[in-house]
C-alpha cells in the first residue's frame, strides 16, 4: 500500500514552501516519523516527517520547487522494504536499456498530449484579461493589493499558474500594474520586465542563490518602507542603576531560577510600562480601522545563520523577570538550531531589537509588520554626560523608536521613549509599577 507524503498546514498566512532538500532518495527505507524532507517557507524551516514506515517509492518534487499547501511530495511504498527494492530497481535499469526504437515511438505518442501544454498554461483570456479563478487566495490578494494586472506577470508555476514569488518580482520591478484605459495602444512597446542584464563571472566571486527565508526578510523589509510613514526618534539612557542591580542580584538570581539575568528582561519590562501608557505603539492599521491590543507579546529579535527572525514572548506582562529571561533563553537556542516553528514567530505587538550586541553605536531599526513600533538598543559606552553641575563619565545607551507615523504622533513616540528611559535609570518604578 502507498502512503501520500503531503506538504503540511504551514501555519497562518503561509500557503507556500520551498523544498530545500530531500534527506531520503528513492529506495531507502524509512520509519514512521522519520524526517524525510525540508521544506523553507517565508518564516522558518520545517522538516517533513513520514507518515508511515516502508520504502520511499516516489519523489514528485525536486529541490528548489515551490509547492503549496496540500501539494503531493512523495509516496512510500508500506509494503516493500529496502533489500527488495534493489531487484525492482535492476529490473526498472533493464526496461531503460530496452532497444532504442522503442523510445522515439514513446516520445512521438507524448508528444501530441505535451504541445497543447503552452496554451494550457495561459490562462488569460481572449481579451487579454487573466482569469482569477486559477489564482491561489494568497496570489489573488497580492495582486489585488498592488493593484496589477495578472496577465502581464509571467507564470513559473506548475502547469503555469502564477506564484507568490511571480507576483512580488513583478512588484520590485514596477511592471505589470493594471490598465484603465480603453485598450492598450496600437503598437505600445511592453513595460520594461526587468530581468536583469547578464552578468560577468569573475574568479573572485561566488554566485549562491538567495533562500527562500532571506528573500522574505529582504521583502518584508521593503514592504515596511513602502507600505508605513516610518520615523524615528532618539534619546539615550544612563545604564548606571541597571547595572549596579544586576551585578548586586545576578549570582543569587542565576542560583535560584537556574537563568542569567540579563538586561532585555529589563527592556521588555519597561516597554510594556510604557505601552500601557501609550496603547497607540502597540496597534496597528488594518484597511480603515485601528486595532488596540491590550495584550502584549513583545517580539525579539534573534540573528542566526539563516537571517534574522523573531520569536514572540507571549504575554510577557503577565511573567516575572526571571520567566522573561527563560522565555527569550529558549527561544534563542530553538532560532540558533533552526527548531522555530511558525507558531513562534507569530502575533507579536511591538518588537525589541538589540544591535548592541554586535557593537552598534546607533541604528534605526525598521518595522516589523504589521506592528507599529520597533524599539532599538544598542551598545552601552562610558561618556562624559552632565550630572546636576558635574560632568561624569557614565554608561550610556541610545536608544532608538522606529514607528509609523500615520498612527503614532510625534508626541506619543517621544513620550514612550522619555517613559522607558525613566524606568530604566529607576528600576524600583518597574517594581512599583509606576
Amino acid at each position: 500500500m502507498a502512503t501520500d507524503i503531503t506538504v503540511p498546514v504551514l501555519g497562518e498566512s503561509v500557503t507556500e514552501a520551498t523544498v530545500a532538500k530531500w534527506m531520503k532518495a528513492v529506495g531507502d527505507a524509512v520509519k514512521a516519523d522519520e524526517p524525510l524532507v525540508e521544506l523553507e517557507t517565508d518564516k522558518v524551516t520545517l522538516e517533513v516527517n513520514a507518515p508511515s514506515s516502508g520504502v520511499l517509492s516516489e519523489i514528485s518534487v525536486e529541490d528548489g520547487t515551490n509547492v503549496e499547501v496540500g501539494a503531493l511530495l512523495g509516496r512510500i511504498d508500506e509494503s516493500a522494504t529496502a533489500a527488495s527494492k534493489a531487484p525492482e530497481s535492476k529490473a526498472e535499469a533493464a526496461k531503460s536499456e530496452a532497444p532504442k526504437e522503442e523510445a522515439p515511438k514513446e516520445a512521438a505518442k507524448e508528444a501530441p498530449k505535451s504541445a497543447p501544454a503552452p496554451a494550457a498554461a495561459n490562462t488569460s483570456t481572449a481579451s487579454g484579461q487573466y482569469d482569477v479563478k486559477t489564482l491561489s487566495p494568497a496570489v489573488r490578494k497580492l495582486v489585488d493589493d498592488n493593484d496589477l494586472d495578472p496577465s502581464k506577470i509571467k507564470p513559473t508555476g506548475k502547469d503555469g499558474r502564477l506564484v507568490k514569488d511571480d507576483v512580488q518580482k513583478a512588484i520590485d520591478a514596477g511592471t505589470a500594474k493594471r490598465s484603465y484605459a480603453a485598450g492598450p495602444a496600437a503598437g505600445a512597446a511592453p513595460a520594461a520586465s526587468g530581468p536583469l542584464p547578464p552578468r560577468p563571472d569573475h574568479p573572485k566571486e561566488e554566485r549562491v542563490k538567495m533562500t527562500r527565508l532571506r528573500q522574505a526578510i529582504a521583502r518584508r523589509l521593503k514592504e515596511a518602507q513602502n507600505t508605513a510613514a516610518m520615523l524615528t526618534t532618539f534619546n539615550e539612557v544612563d545604564m548606571t542603576n541597571v547595572m549596579s542591580l544586576r551585578n548586586e542580584y545576578k549570582d543569587g538570581f542565576e542560583k535560584k531560577h537556574g537563568v542569567k539575568l540579563g538586561f532585555m528582561s529589563f527592556f521588555v519590562k519597561a516597554s510594556i510600562a510604557a505601552l500601557k501608557e501609550l496603547p497607540a505603539v502597540n496597534a496597528e492599521i488594518y484597511g480603515d480601522e485601528l486595532i488596540y491590543k491590550n495584550h502584549y507579546d513583545i517580539g525579539v529579535a534573534v540573528g542566526t545563520p539563516q537571517g534574522l527572525v523573531v520569536p514572540v514572548v507571549r504575554d510577557a506582562d503577565e511573567l516575572s523577570f526571571a520567566g522573561i529571561e527563560q522565555e527569550i533563553g529558549n527561544l534563542g537556542r530553538k532560532a540558533r538550531d533552526g527548531k522555530l516553528s511558525i507558531a513562534d514567530m507569530q502575533g507579536g505587538t511591538f518588537t525589541i531589537s538589540n544591535g548592541g550586541v554586535y557593537g552598534s553605536l546607533m541604528s534605526t531599526p525598521i518595522l516589523n509588520p504589521p506592528q507599529s513600533g520597533i524599539l532599538g538598543m544598542h551598545k552601552t559606552q562610558m561618556r562624559p554626560v552632565a550630572v546636576g553641575n558635574q560632568v561624569e563619565v557614565r554608561p550610556m545607551m541610545y536608544l532608538a523608536l522606529s514607528y509609523d507615523h500615520r498612527i503614532i504622533d510625534g508626541r506619543e513616540a517621544v513620550t514612550f521613549l522619555v517613559r522607558l528611559k525613566d524606568a530604566i535609570e529607576d528600576p524600583r518604578r518597574l517594581l512599583l509599577d509606576m
